[in-house]
């Protein structure tokens, strides 16, 4: 299939049957997915996220209501038709052997294959470009066993690129990374949209890098519709700020981000300018000390130049903020 399709979600409803009885997990779903676009779906644990996505990929059939591809219900499709449509890549980690990076992303070419999976030279030509474009060319003849968590997860990227579907769905496909390897699959994935006009849709539950590089994202909650739109739109509506509601957590609508919201024990009056006041700030609040409090026997001020602690009569010069916090101790501010 090719050019720009669309995938419609209408009043669909997920969950599992077993033995006849149907296990509602979410219901009610009404969304869409465009080409071009990395959708990530977030949600807290067991809302439905695994479920939902499983749906679209065709693993589970809907309880009831309709996924719709290109103008035609998914239902409607064959396997061999779906395995040019779609790519699907999971956080299950299966027994691969021996297998050859090569090997594993010549897989994602077995809708194209003959009986035997024979690769032609074109069939070979796509995954080798798929491997280099995702930065893996250098491991494409070491055996999946011996990668680390993010090179596997890039192979996997690979297979998925290699099957030359119009659309990709990814399970958590940041779980279990270091953080510098997270950055880097989320930037991959948002680069893939751009450069190949590929529709990405991802579950995640690093809501941090979802609302800085999505261009859609979908609020799964239970017993609520499901909301959908850019970080943007749900930062200005208020739809983020009021989605996870628990103590200790704030939406900066601002930034568009959650942050801790600290509880202060005491306080001091802080100003100044620049990054050394600004990490100043930073420390104080992770310390339980506000640094705005009203009528503040501590004064400080920050600057390129340090930091002077000002207590009654007394002031005292510091360069770094490991100094500050060890004389607000003996000046007698409790820190926690």
């Amino acid at each position: 299939m090719n050019g720009d399709i669309s995938i419609q979600l209408k009043n669909l409803t997920v969950g599992y049957r077993r033995k006849g009885d149907a296990k509602v997990i979410a219901e009610g779903l009404n969304a869409s997915l465009r080409t071009g676009e990395m959708t990530c779906l977030l949600g807290e644990n067991g809302v439905g996220k695994s479920t939902l996505l499983r749906t679209l990929s065709a693993f589970l059939p809907p309880l009831s209501g309709e996924i719709v591809i290109a103008n035609r219900p998914l239902d409607r499709y064959s396997v061999r038709e779906l395995s040019r449509i779609i790519g699907v890549v999971l956080t299950d980690k299966s027994d691969l052997g021996n297998m050859t990076v090569s090997e594993l992303v010549g897989l994602g070419r077995s809708p194209y294959t003959d009986f035997w999976g024979r690769l032609t030279a074109e069939d070979r030509r796509l995954v080798n470009e798929s491997i280099e474009a995702v930065g893996i060319t250098s491991l494409k003849e070491r055996a999946i066993g011996t990668l680390s968590d993010g090179e596997r997860q890039k192979a996997m990227i690979a297979k998925a690129l290699a099957q030359q579907t119009p659309v990709i769905f990814l399970d958590e496909p940041t779980a279990f990374l270091d953080y510098p390897s997270k950055v880097e699959i989320m930037q991959l994935l948002h680069d893939i949209t751009r450069k190949t006009r590929r529709m990405v849709f991802l579950s995640t539950h690093d809501m941090e890098f979802a609302l800085q590089m999505a261009d859609c994202i979908w609020l799964m909650k239970r017993n609520e519709p499901l909301r959908t739109g850019t970080p943007e739109d749900l930062s200005l509506d208020g739809t983020l700020s009021g989605f996870f509601t628990r103590q200790g957590i704030a939406f900066d609508r601002s930034a568009g981000l959650f942050r801790i919201e600290h509880r202060y024990e005491c306080g001091v009056e802080l100003t100044g300018n620049g990054l050394m006041a600004d990490m100043a700030d930073k420390a104080l609040r992770r310390n339980g000390i506000d640094p705005q409090a009203a009528d503040a026997k501590i004064k400080i001020s920050a600057d390129e130049n340090g930091i002077r602690i000002c207590c009654e009569e007394d002031e005292t010069q510091c360069q770094t903020i490991g100094e500050m916090l060890d004389i607000l101790h003996r000046t007698g501010v409790n820190l926690p």
